[in-house]
């Protein structure tokens, strides 16, 4: 896969979860089954793997669940509700142990404890406590925000509205699972059914939908479950060990799942997986996986976080559903960089509950390693995406070999593949060459624009951006914080599906978006390369988005000042860096830029807290680290405020030096940079 075709799928990928978010968070009306949205996500780790700087600030690997919808109040999480990582073979699970230990700098034979438990499929919740009164209950929402539902939770049984026992803190959020089991479902169905009424399509959404009604006497007759396995805002800990803690939330009347079990291997976690994967079907409820975390909560807070999940936990998903279908045709996709990317459209068929009638083929090359073609019967897989993956051809057809476009399906320019200059690389996505003046680009980056992780402007959609850019109103980001100045001409109250109120609640959330965070800012953009984990390490750098723009703007050749600290940014590499100079060298995206300016407030970065002697400071790592891994090293630095670069100037403040420190240790005595030894810098960050 090419930088072109990564960076094509992954816009993709993005808008896909976050619509397979929408419908299994706010509306309980998944259209994907938990493998299909299992695979779209593990595709989307796989390709940002293989290309980290083309991460988006909208990737899914940012995000969890979706915005609480507005029949209820807003609730925030003082702890975040993130989600987990996933892993789907047994190798991933071996190497999930691998990277714990290499983390924490451990020896390969090192023996660490994790439990493991089943993944309940159901929906989340978090139940706050305060001296072991119940106090409020709320979904996960965004994540950040969930809905609150304390009134419904209330009414169930498995939630104590007072906790028993004692020892509890005197702050105490619960989280875990409202769920429907079985035998519940099937009575509830039968109800439906004698009643004239559809059946629930599964447990999940019964309990979703049960959980999230506005009268909470309905939710009191609904055969709602809950499992605690988690903790968020707590005022002290609950033990030393994952297992401990979960022990004591069943002493204080919590129902834990008796399942979890505590191992000591990787081999011993994936046999428990299988023997639960076995035993599924008796289990009586729904589960999708099982859940492995590390049993020490000391190693738990030195792994940390990375995105939207912990490094300490990850989730061993089932297998997911494949079925055979025949190719029809295939047709091209035009995406915002250009990329041309293929799609599989197939015979429809049914998988996991789901209709399938679309597969991604990703690139040329992946066609011609399939080799597939219109015609041919192929198995296909549904594991987490919209549009699912094609495994193999199973038949060939009669149909002739596809011959891959050369010029681009939307505007007719020509399509030509990427070489990098300095390797001769072919990349293997062919890119429109029109830029922003073919209509398919256009459009898919004003889409980028207001999606969730960069502007996000509620009402303001995929569908809303075809129409305004299909009648000239919207043509560049500048021209939606126009669009209510021009309404006594466009008068979009009278269009066909929108109304006073609707085209009023489009403007105020408009004018809700026009100061934005620096990184959100920059995302937005749509930079190559520039996703939002680079969008986040640019900004923390730079601070400032007067600074950034007017260096990167500056930058003039290899030697420039401005290049050699954007290429010293540690995790900003030469291919992000090239991106963002190419485009602020552009006269015209310059001139997008500061239109956009002249409707919109950039918020610049807050300044680490001060509360860390190394806040605001830049270091680097070299040499072999012995106390600590390289990879938690920075992870602490970053954690304490500071800036982890790759490299070594005058603006340096910290140089870490472990054995066989070379050309770096050199640079910082001869630039007079402080020289730590991993204990010096031990007793700095403990200050």
């Amino acid at each position: 896969m090419t930088e072109e075709e990564a960076k094509k799928r992954l816009k993709e990928l993005a808008m896909e979860i976050r619509i397979a978010d929408a419908q299994y968070y706010q509306d309980d009306a998944p259209s994907l089954t938990d493998a299909q949205y299992d695979a779209l996500r593990q595709e989307n780790t796989s390709i940002e793997a293989e290309f980290p700087h083309l991460i988006r600030k909208d990737s899914p690997s940012k995000t969890v669940g979706a915005k609480p919808g507005g029949k209820f109040g807003k609730i925030s999480h003082k702890v975040p509700m993130l989600s987990l990582d996933n892993a789907f073979t047994d190798d991933d699970v071996e190497d999930f142990v691998a990277r714990i230990k290499r983390f924490l700098n451990l020896p390969d034979d090192t023996v660490l404890e994790f439990t493991a438990e089943p993944k309940i499929d159901g929906l989340s919740a978090a139940l706050r406590y305060e001296q072991g009164v119940l106090v409020s209950g709320g979904t996960r929402g965004d994540g950040q925000v969930g809905e609150d539902v304390t009134a419904n939770l209330r009414t169930l049984k498995t939630v104590p509205k007072r906790l028993t026992g004692d020892g509890w803190p005197d702050i105490l959020e619960i989280r875990g699972e409202v769920y429907i089991d079985h035998d519940d479902f099937d009575a509830m169905n039968e109800t439906q059914i004698v009643a004239g009424k559809d059946a629930y399509k599964n447990p999940r959404n019964a309990a979703a939908g049960s959980l999230r009604q506005i009268d909470p006497a309905i939710t009191a007759e609904r055969p709602l479950k809950f499992f605690a396995y988690t903790w968020g805002d707590i005022s002290r800990p609950l033990s030393e060990t994952q297992m401990g803690a979960v022990e004591a939330m069943a002493r204080w009347g919590f129902s834990t799942n008796p399942n979890m079990k505590v191992h000591k291997s990787a081999s011993s976690m994936i046999e428990h997986y299988h023997r639960i994967e076995a035993a599924r079907s008796g289990l009586g409820y729904d589960i999708d996986g099982v859940v492995y975390k590390v049993n020490d909560l000391g190693l738990q807070e030195r792994l940390g976080f990375v995105s939207r999940a912990p490094r300490w936990a990850i989730a061993h998903k089932f297998p997911a559903e494949k079925a055979i279908t025949k190719i029809n045709d295939i047709e091209i996709q035009v995406g915002r960089t250009g990329a041309l990317t293929p799609v599989a459209k197939l015979e429809p068929i049914t998988v996991g509950g789901v209709v399938v009638s679309n597969a991604t083929l990703h690139n040329e090359d992946e066609i011609r390693r399939l080799g597939v073609k219109p015609g041919d019967t192929v198995e296909i897989q549904r594991a987490g995406d919209v549009i699912p993956q094609i495994l193999r051809v199973v038949k060939d057809g009669s149909g002739e070999p596809y011959n891959y476009p050369n010029m681009c399906p939307v505007c007719g320019a020509d399509a030509i593949n990427d070489i990098d200059a300095k390797t001769g690389r072919v990349d293997v996505v062919k890119r429109c060459t029109n830029g922003l003046k073919c209509p398919a680009q256009a459009v898919e980056s004003l889409i980028h624009f207001v999606s969730r992780r960069a502007y996000d402007i509620d009402g303001m959609g995929s569908k809303q951006i075809e129409v305004f850019y299909e009648r000239g109103l919207v043509t560049e980001p500048s021209h939606i914080f126009t669009l209510e100045d021009r309404n006594n001409e466009i008068k979009l109250e009278s269009w066909e599906g929108w109304g006073e109120t609707s085209a009023t609640n489009l403007f105020d959330a408009i004018n809700a978006r026009r100061t934005i965070d620096f990184d959100r800012f920059l995302y937005a953009l749509g930079i190559r390369h520039i996703g939002q984990g680079n969008a986040n390490l640019l900004a923390k750098h730079y601070l400032y988005w007067g600074k950034f723009y007017k260096d990167i703007k500056s930058i003039e050749n290899a030697v420039s000042p401005a290049w050699l600290e954007l290429m010293g940014i540690d995790g900003v590499g030469p291919g992000a860096a090239g991106a963002l100079r190419d485009f602020f060298h552009s006269q015209n995206n310059q001139k997008i830029v500061e239109d956009l300016l002249e409707h919109v407030e950039v918020i610049d970065a807050e300044a680490p807290s001060t509360d860390s002697p190394v806040a605001g400071k830049t270091v680097v790592f070299t040499g072999k680290l012995e106390k600590f891994s390289r990879d938690e090293a920075k992870a602490r630095a970053q954690s304490l405020g500071a800036k982890v670069s790759g490299s070594v100037s005058a603006k340096t403040d910290f140089l870490v030096a472990g054995p066989g420190a070379g050309s770096k240790l050199k640079k910082a005595e001869s630039l007079n940079v402080r020289v730590l030894t991993e204990d010096e810098w031990l007793v700095l960050i403990a200050e």
